[in-house]
Order: structure tokens, then C-alpha cells, then sequence
């Protein structure tokens, strides 16, 4: 809706839209549908499943395992390690797809909230017709319980409340009214002219003109955007790219420098082709031992596993990388409404008999303060005891039955025989209800207005005249509820003895007696408070964003302690942000933790602004509003009960219970995920440096080499098992003490890179020593031939073991793995020692000669353990400096 329609005159906007009384006439608004096509959302192009197929293949990491499988089967003739990275390869990709396809919900859910049918004048006729076939400049009829088809500038307006939290966010109904607005620039929640497309109405009756359809509605905007949202990067795809261009570039180095060294320490006369050839051969072996080909498997396989534990947990993960993104979150930007609070209105304090007592404090069904607000009240009951109408009124008769007031008893004692209707100009309702042989006037509204119609006050059944001094003192205490962000309503009656004539304002709301003060309040949930808290200590910061007014918004974010009292500084309003330079914001976007009175873009650019600051931004939302941000954080939560589909279907998780706490608890498993992938790099290219080391340093050194056979087979065996076991590692204590790692770190942060380094040099140490020590033990000693083979058995079989023996050093990257809970992992212990069973099968006899190896005696085996304790060993000697010296 690019014209501003709410500062402009009813008649002017009609004028200007070329439509009357009568509506539009059936040609004008056909050649109009025409012209603006249908009142219907438009999405993107959507990618072909073959095209989502083939952008799987673009990832970096994913490019150098294709690379690394065609030369392991055309040059080095590995076809088994070939089609072992392929299908690794394929199905990643798969997966890929599937995540893809079911995060494109959103503007479908968008256009299943249009309304089928709307009610509309042309030709001077009211007709029904759908609400695809509306065009700028018909007039349409809304009532309660109609879901408002497209923009409208609200010509009429009688009682109407429309209910705009899935767009504004706003927790309560708002009074609509076809008076012109002042001002350029109107919060959207403070335009009470205009009604907007697939809003609700809750109360009364109206009538409007079309002032935009599909794309040009309020909705369409999000939409659009929706369309537009850059697909951020995940910091886990961003680590693994950093992985897969790390690893590359060790490969090439590593293959430049063996194939040089090796043609360079040939003499001249065998520098021929076949020499050239060999020495390539031997190259790419050494690099295709460099990749860890299961590492994307192992890491979908992680990742899935956190997906199960988050969802015991009430968080429902839609999109894999989003289970670790949530660990590196550094920022949490919470919608208030449904989020942070409960979304529905609630009594919190009452003020009758000239005192302020708590909402929990007794009350008898005979108070007029609680008739009044029984009886003065259009809630539905239901039989299954559902409380149905606008929230303001069901809270007051929740309110009565926590009290253990009959209320249907009550309504049938005191039956409604007449009523005032509330109307947004006096902001009063009144209805006449049976009393005995009298009528009760029970009478509800704005405080101001009630106290100019009252000419007494009921203290404890005592009537007495209203004073100017106990006038002032009500108004002081309304002053002060409101302060508290509480929603404010006065209460009176008077008992007359026949009905009226004519109930009007004039002799119904005149001469009242003042029966006390409500307060209300959409209240903040039992548990976010302390969730808020958790989150503090863990460094995140939660940053509460809303549509609702800046004095509840400020209330609710103190009671939460997301700030601290009278912080009033740190509380912007949408207005106030809009005259703030972008520079200028992205500077200065950490002095405010509150945003009141925002719109979808306001959204959407303070996400972006704490972005450009290097942060990675977590955003929660339940309503249409919420869906463009949702989808520009790096990651969208939604909420699974209170959610409308739109922000359901933009989120990365949503939260089957819409509890704070819950994002909380899914931020520690997020942690553990990272945490325990960091463990599986770090053991994975470990291990595979020891293997490069090893192959490189036997061949460098003229020694007898592991066959391609024999490292398939320590591949095979220590790779994914134990790797896969490291993954559901359970949550090291104090991980939410820690602070957030940071868009910046990676995989290897932390010490980890140097620790793969050192470790694996380790491991191709003890390996290479281990060979040695094998050509002087065992019961071939002076049989050169057979006691290589022996050395060779001993290099293999230690490569292998010593990589399990490191799998232990892997469960703690700093700490030492001499405490209690060490092996409480069950899958580990089992994987470890399903492991070592087979990798030692190799020393069964028939299976010797497949592996070209040889049987060790006792003598032999020792060395074989001896290395792999040492491992230990000396691992968990140099974390002991490390923590001694302050760098772990």
C-alpha cells in the first residue's frame, strides 16, 4: 500500500478511488480485476526437484569429495573408496532436498489465510463474492466473526474491534473508527481507520473501502519480502566450507611436495616416465587418506541425532543446520506477545472498597465491583467451560470463576433485560439486569469517562457521595496501574426500580455509584523470567521486539529482567527507529534492548543491524508479522501452538510447547552439537594426519608402505564408529557458563587445530616407532623377510588400535578424561570395542593372507598397546600444561 490512506478524508479517499454510495458498478470492477489482477498472493518461481538436486553439489566440501572419489578410482584404481565418497555424496544431497522442500510452507500458508468469500456493494446490491474478485474501490461490509479480505479505509465503524496480532503483534483487540488521522507517519498498530487483509474482526460492524489487494496489502508487503529474504549461511555450512577449503589446500600441498620430493631424490637416469607416474600414484593415495569422505555423513548423522533430543525436549527442528546454529546463537530477538507472555489478557489487581489488593485476594459474588464485571460482559460460555469473545472480558469472567463464582447461575439470577452497547466515542458499556424486583445497572469502561457520570462510591456496602478528594484519589490509582502497563477499566452501577424507555447514555450511565478499579495485563510466562536469566549467563542477550504500546512493553521487559527499572533509554519505539540512520543504528544497535510499536521491516532491520555487527541472531515470532524475519535471522523460531502457519513455515524450529525455556534448553543442545562435532573433527583429522604422516614418512624413508587394502581397512573400522558415538557424547557440565563462540569461530577454534597437528604427528610417531621396535622383537629376529612383514603387521595393526586409544583423548578437547563420568557413554564404550574386535580380526588366520599380514606373539602385541596407552598418556599430559598455563 504505497499511498497513505488513514490521514486522508473518508469522502477523499472515495473520491479518488472513483466509487460511491453504491459501490462499484459490475463493468467498472471487471475492467478493475483486469487492471490490478486478482486480490490473491503471488510467490517466486519455485526451483524443479532436479535444480534443487544439482545446488546440493555446489558446496565446496562436497566439490573436493567428487574430486577426491574420481581420482581414487581413475588414477589410484580405490573404486571401493570411490563409491564409498559417492554415496556419502548422493546422500547428503538428498537430504539437502528434503530439508529444502519443506521449508517452502510460507507464502502458502499466506495465501491459505485469504478469506473465501467477502460481502461487498456494487450496483447499490450487497453480494457475496470471493474474495479473489475484489478490486481497489468496492465497499465492503464487515461484521464480527469476518476475517477482513483486503486493505481497507474504514468508512464506518460501530463497536468494531479487529483483532491484529498476527500482524501488529498488539495482545488485544483494536477499537476501530472512520475518523482522519494526523500525522505523515502512523505506527501501523495505531491506525484504528483502516482495517487490514486477513486480520480478524472480534466485535461490531463496519463498512470499507479497498484501497489494496494481493501484493499491495499490508500482507502482500510481507510476502514480498518473504520472496526477497537473502538465505543466510548457516555457521555450521560456513565451518564446513572453511573445512573443505582447509583440507584442500593441505592436499595439494602435500601432493606438490611428495611427487617433488620424490622425482628430486631419484637420480637423473631414473627420472623417466614410469618413475613420474609412480610417484603421482603415490601422491594421490596420500591425499585421499587426507579426506575424512564420511565427514558430511557423520555430521547429518549428529545433527540428526540433536534433532531427536530437541524434540523431547519441545523443540521441533525443520532444517538440520539449524541444531547447531542454535549453540553459536550470541542474540535472541523475542517477540513479546505469545513469546515472552501468555497471550491472554489476565486480572493481576483489583481496587473496591478503597483498597488495592491482588487479583488472588477473595471477593464475594455479591461485591458490585465483581457484578459489575460479570454482568456488564458479552463473553460466550461454552459447555466444555471455553470462554469466547473479546480477551478484556473473558479475563474478568476467568477472573470470577478462579474465585469459585458460579457465573452461569449468576447470569441467570441477574438476567440481561437491557443494554448500552460500548461505542469507542464514550468508551462505555451498560446493560440492565433482574435484581429481585429491581434492576442492577452494570456499567464497564475507561476510567476517565466513568468518573465524569459518578455521583457516589460504594465502600465496603456503604454508599457515600463522590468527593472531589476521592475523585482524585481513583484517578491516581489508575495512573499507577497504568504505569504497570495494566489495561485499566473503572466499574459502577446503580440499583433502579423499573426499566428504562429508551436506554440510552443520557439516563442509563447517569448518576452512577463507583464499585472499584480493574486491572489487567497480558502477564509474562511462570518460566520465561528465569529462561531470560539463563540466557544471560550463557552471554546471550535477549532483546524483546513488539507491536504492543512502549509503557507495557518497557513494564513486561522489567518484570522479565531484560532490563532493569527505569531504563527507559534502552526502550525504542518503531517511530524513533525510523528516524534513525542506518549507520547510525548498526553503531549503536546494542544501547536498546526493548522495541515497542514496530513493523515487519522494523523486524527485519534490527535483525540485520545486529548482523552487520558480526552476531548470530536467533528471532522468535508466532505471527504473520514475525515470517520476513524469521527467514532473515540465521535462525527463525516459531511457535508451535499460538503460531500462525506463515511464521511456522519461515522458521528453522519451532517450539511445540511456545516456551521460552524451551529455546533455552535447545540453545544447550545446540552447544552439545557443536561441542561434540568439534570432538569428531578433532579425532577424524587426527587420525588422518597420523595416517599421511605414516605413509608419508615410510615412503620418504625407502620403508616397507601399508598397502591401499590395509588403510581402506583402518578407514573403514576407525572412522565412522567411533566418530559417530563421539556425536551423542552427553552435555559436558558447565557448557551454558561459557560464552557464545561467535560468528568468526570454527571447527578448528579453540585449540583444536593445533591439537590435530601435535596429535596426529603423535600418532604417526608411535606408528613409525612401532615399526621399528618390530624389526628387532618377535620370533623372526635375523629373518629380514619375515620380520619386515612382522614390522609391517605391528605398523598396521598399532595405526589402527592407537586410533581407538585416541578416540578416548577425544571425548574432552581440554579436559581430562581421568574423571567419573568419562565412560558413561554406552554407545561409545560399545563402539570402541566393536571396533577393536575388528580391526584385531584381521589376525585370524584365513584372514591374514586377504590383508597380506602376519600373526604377532605376545611379545609383539604388547608393543601394539604399549602405543596406544602411551597415546593416552601423553595426550592428557600436554592438556594438563594446557590447563596449568591457562590456554585450554
Amino acid at each position: 500500500m504505497s499511498e497513505k490512506y488513514y490521514n486522508q478524508d473518508a469522502s477523499t479517499v472515495c473520491q479518488n478511488l472513483q466509487t460511491t454510495e453504491s459501490g462499484l458498478n459490475s463493468e467498472d470492477a471487471k475492467a478493475r480485476l483486469a487492471k490490478y489482477g486478482p486480490n490473491a498472493l503471488t510467490a517466486k518461481k519455485k526451483k524443479s526437484m532436479l535444480m534443487r538436486f544439482v545446488d546440493q553439489f555446489k558446496d565446496f566440501m562436497i566439490i573436493v569429495l567428487i574430486v577426491a572419489a574420481i581420482l581414487s578410482g581413475v588414477v589410484a584404481k580405490e573404486w571401493t573408496d570411490a563409491a564409498i565418497i559417492m554415496i556419502v555424496v548422493v546422500l547428503n544431497a538428498v537430504l539437502g532436498v528434503i530439508q529444502e522442500a519443506r521449508s517452502e510452507a510460507a507464502i502458502e500458508a499466506l495465501k491459505e489465510m485469504a478469506t473465501p468469500n467477502a460481502h461487498v456493494k456494487r450496483d447499490g446490491k450487497v453480494l457475496e463474492i470471493p474474495s479473489t474478485e475484489l478490486v481497489p474501490g468496492d465497499l465492503v461490509m464487515l461484521e464480527a466473526g469476518d476475517v477482513v479480505p483486503a486493505d481497507l479505509r474504514l468508512l464506518t465503524a460501530h463497536s468494531l474491534k479487529i483483532e491484529e496480532s498476527a500482524l501488529t503483534g498488539e495482545s488485544v483487540p483494536v477499537d476501530k473508527d472512520a475518523t482522519t488521522l494526523e500525522g505523515d507517519e502512523v505506527a501501523l498498530g495505531d491506525r484504528v481507520n483502516m482495517a487490514y487483509s486477513s486480520t480478524n474482526v472480534t466485535y461490531g460492524r463496519g463498512e470499507g473501502v479497498v484501497v489494496g489487494t494481493g501484493m499491495q496489502t499490508e500482507v502482500g508487503k510481507i510476502a514480498k519480502m518473504l520472496n526477497e529474504a537473502d538465505e543466510t549461511d548457516t555457521p555450521l555450512k560456513q565451518n564446513l566450507n572453511h573445512l573443505g577449503k582447509t583440507i584442500t589446500i593441505m592436499i595439494l600441498l602435500i601432493c606438490v611436495f611428495v611427487f617433488a620430493v620424490g622425482v628430486l631424490k631419484a637420480s637423473p637416469v631414473d627420472r623417466n616416465s614410469a618413475l613420474m607416474i609412480n610417484m603421482f600414484l603415490v601422491a594421490v593415495s596420500l591425499a585421499v587418506a587426507a579426506i575424512p569422505e564420511g565427514l558430511p555423513a557423520i555430521v547429518t548423522i549428529i545433527l540428526a541425532l540433536g534433532t531427536q533430543t530437541m524434540a523431547k525436549h519441545k523443540a521441533i527442528v525443520r532444517k538440520l543446520p539449524a541444531v547447531e546454529t542454535l549453540g553459536a546463537t550470541d542474540i535472541i530477538c523475542s517477540d513479546k506477545t505469545g513469546t515472552l507472555t501468555q497471550n491472554k489478557m489476565t486480572v493481576e489487581q483489583m481496587f473496591y472498597d478503597d483498597q488495592l489488593v491482588d487479583s488472588k485476594a477473595e471477593i464475594a459474588a455479591t461485591n458490585p465491583a465483581l457484578l459489575a464485571m460479570v454482568l456488564a460482559n458479552d463473553t460466550k460460555i461454552e459447555t466444555s467451560g471455553n470462554l469466547l469473545g473479546d480477551p478484556t472480558e473473558t479475563s474478568l469472567i476467568q477472573y470470577a470463576f478462579d474465585h469459585k463464582i458460579d457465573v452461569p447461575a449468576l447470569l441467570t439470577e441477574h438476567a440481561r433485560v437491557q443494554e448500552v452497547p460500548f461505542d469507542s466515542d464514550r468508551k462505555l458499556m451498560s446493560t440492565v439486569n433482574k435484581f429481585g424486583e429491581q434492576y442492577f445497572v452494570a456499567v464497564k469502561g475507561a476510567p476517565d469517562e466513568l468518573l465524569k457520570r459518578i455521583d457516589a462510591i460504594d465502600i465496603a456496602g456503604q454508599v457515600s457521595p463522590m468527593t472531589e478528594t476521592r475523585r482524585q484519589e481513583i484517578l491516581t490509582t489508575n495512573q499507577n496501574l497504568a504505569k504497570k502497563a495494566l489495561r485499566v477499566l473503572g466499574l459502577a452501577y446503580k440499583v433502579v426500580d423499573e426499566e428504562f424507555d429508551n436506554p440510552s447514555t443520557e439516563n442509563v450511565e447517569q448518576g452512577l455509584i463507583f464499585a472499584g478499579l480493574v486491572g489487567m495485563i497480558d502477564p509474562e510466562r511462570p518460566e520465561a523470567k528465569a529462561a531470560v536469566a539463563e540466557a544471560h549467563n550463557a552471554g546471550i542477550k535477549t532483546v524483546m521486539i513488539t507491536g504492543d504500546h512502549q509503557i507495557t512493553a518497557q513494564a513486561i521487559a522489567e518484570r522479565l529482567g531484560i532490563i532493569a527499572p527505569g531504563q527507559d533509554q534502552r526502550v525504542l519505539t518503531g517511530a524513533q527507529l525510523d528516524d534513525l540512520e542506518d549507520d547510525y543504528f548498526v553503531k549503536h544497535v546494542s544501547d536498546y534492548s526493548v522495541y515497542a510499536r514496530v513493523s515487519p521491516e522494523h523486524k527485519v532491520r534490527i535483525v540485520k543491524a545486529w548482523q552487520a555487527n558480526g552476531k548470530i541472531v536467533a528471532m522468535t515470532g508466532d505471527g504473520v508479522n514475525d515470517a520476513p524475519s524469521l527467514k532473515q535471522a540465521d535462525i527463525g523460531i516459531g511457535m508451535g501452538i499460538t503460531g500462525t502457519e506463515v511464521s511456522k513455515g519461515a522458521a528453522d524450529m519451532v517450539l511445540a510447547d511456545d516456551n521460552f525455556a524451551t529455546i533455552v534448553e535447545a540453545v544447550k543442545q545446540g552447544r552439545k552439537v557443536f561441542s561434540n562435532i568439534q570432538k569428531a573433527i578433532l579425532y577424524l583429522m587426527s587420525c588422518n594426519v597420523g595416517e599421511v604422516l605414516t605413509v608419508f614418512m615410510m615412503t620418504m624413508l625407502g620403508w616397507d608402505i601399508l598397502a591401499p587394502v590395509q588403510l581402506l581397512w583402518i578407514n573403514l573400522v576407525t572412522d565412522t564408529l567411533p566418530a559417530i558415538a563421539l556425536g551423542v557424547e552427553p552435555t559436558e557440565a558447565g557448557i551454558m557458563n561459557r560464552k557464545p563462540r561467535g560468528r568468526k569461530s570454527n571447527f578448528f577454534s579453540g585449540g583444536v587445530a593445533s591439537s590435530i597437528i601435535y596429535q596426529g604427528i603423535l600418532e604417526g610417531v608411535l606408528v613409525l616407532g612401532a615399526y621399528q621396535i618390530g624389526l628387532h622383537v618377535g620370533p623372526h629376529v635375523g629373518n629380514p623377510s619375515l620380520q619386515h612383514g612382522d614390522a609391517l603387521t605391528m605398523a598396521f595393526l598399532t595405526l589402527g588400535l592407537i586410533q581407538l586409544f585416541h578416540a578416548i583423548n577425544s571425548k574432552y578437547i581440554h579436559q581430562s578424561i581421568f574423571r567419573a563420568h568419562t565412560f558413561i557413554n554406552k554407545w561409545f564404550n560399545g563402539a570402541i570395542l566393536l571396533a577393536a574386535l575388528i580391526m584385531s580380526a584381521v589376525e585370524i588366520p584365513f584372514m591374514t593372507k586377504f590383508f597380506d599380514v602376519t600373526e604377532l606373539n605376545a611379545e609383539q602385541w604388547l608393543v601394539v598397546l604399549l602405543a596406544g596407552v602411551l597415546m593416552i598418556v601423553i595426550v592428557e599430559s600436554v592438556k594438563f600444561v594446557q590447563r596449568k598455563m591457562g590456554k585450554a
